[in-house]
C-alpha cells in the first residue's frame, strides 16, 4: 500500500489584541516571537521535500508557510480559514464563551465567540482535506492552517466522519502529521520542536485568550 504524507501546519504565535482592542483577524500577523518559533519549526522540517504548500490565504498562514517552505509559493485555499468569530461585545458570557470553546466535542450548532459555527467549519473545511486527497499528483504536501481547522481535519481522519474534537491542543507552529492511503493515519499531534516537552504552559490556547481579551 502506498500512503502520502499531509503536514498540518498551525500557523506561528500572533497577538490578537493591541493596544487594548481586538486585531481584525484578517490582519492578524505573526509577531517576534512567532516568527522565532516557526523558523524553529522550519529548521525541524528543512529535509522534508514538500510538493504542495497550502495555506488558507490569510497573512499569518501565508508567512508562516514563507519561512518553512520559502522556495515554493503557497495555494491559497479559503475553505481552510479559520473559524469567524462573532462580536466579542455582544457575547452573553464572554468568558464561558472563550474557555469553552473548543472544549469536549461541541455540537454542529455551537458558535465560535457568537459567530460561524462548528457544522460551517466542517462543510468547507472537510471537502477541502478530500479534495486533496483525491488528487494523486503529490507525495508530500504541508498545509498551513488554524487551531480550529486542524482539530476538525485531525477529527475527520481519526473518525472517518463528521467529528470536532476539540480537546486537541495544539499549539503555535505546531506540527501534526496525517498519512493517507486507503484510509487514514493520525502519525502525529502538536509537535513542538520549540518546546518538545510541552513546558511553556498548561493552559489552552482559548484560556490564554481570555486572559489577553479581559487585560484589554
Amino acid at each position: 500500500m502506498t500512503r502520502r504524507r499531509i503536514y498540518l501546519l498551525r500557523h506561528g504565535q500572533v497577538a490578537y489584541f493591541m493596544d487594548g482592542r481586538p486585531v481584525a483577524p484578517d490582519d492578524v500577523r505573526l509577531t517576534d516571537e512567532g516568527r522565532h518559533e516557526t523558523q524553529q519549526t522550519a529548521d525541524a522540517l528543512s529535509g522534508i521535500a514538500f510538493d504542495r504548500v497550502i495555506t488558507s490565504g490569510l497573512p499569518r498562514a501565508v508567512e508562516t508557510a514563507r519561512i518553512v517552505a520559502p522556495d515554493h509559493e503557497p495555494e491559497s485555499w479559503p475553505e481552510l480559514r479559520e473559524l469567524a468569530g462573532g462580536r466579542l461585545a455582544e457575547l452573553p458570557d464572554p468568558e464561558a464563551a472563550f474557555v469553552g470553546a473548543f472544549s469536549g466535542t461541541p455540537a454542529e450548532d455551537a458558535t465560535f465567540l457568537g459567530g460561524e459555527t462548528i457544522g460551517s467549519l466542517l462543510d468547507r473545511a472537510l471537502p477541502a482535506l478530500q479534495r486533496l486527497a483525491d488528487d494523486g499528483d503529490w507525495d508530500v504536501a504541508l498545509v498551513v492552517a488554524h487551531g480550529g481547522t486542524i482539530r476538525a481535519l485531525l477529527s475527520y481522519a481519526l473518525t472517518g466522519g463528521r467529528a470536532f474534537l476539540g480537546n486537541f491542543e495544539l499549539a503555535p507552529a505546531s506540527i501534526s502529521i496525517l498519512d493517507v492511503g486507503d484510509d487514514w493515519i493520525v502519525r502525529a499531534v502538536n509537535v513542538t520542536p520549540y518546546d518538545l516537552a510541552h513546558t511553556r504552559t498548561r493552559l489552552r490556547t482559548m484560556e490564554e485568550l481570555w486572559a489577553q481579551y479581559k487585560s484589554t
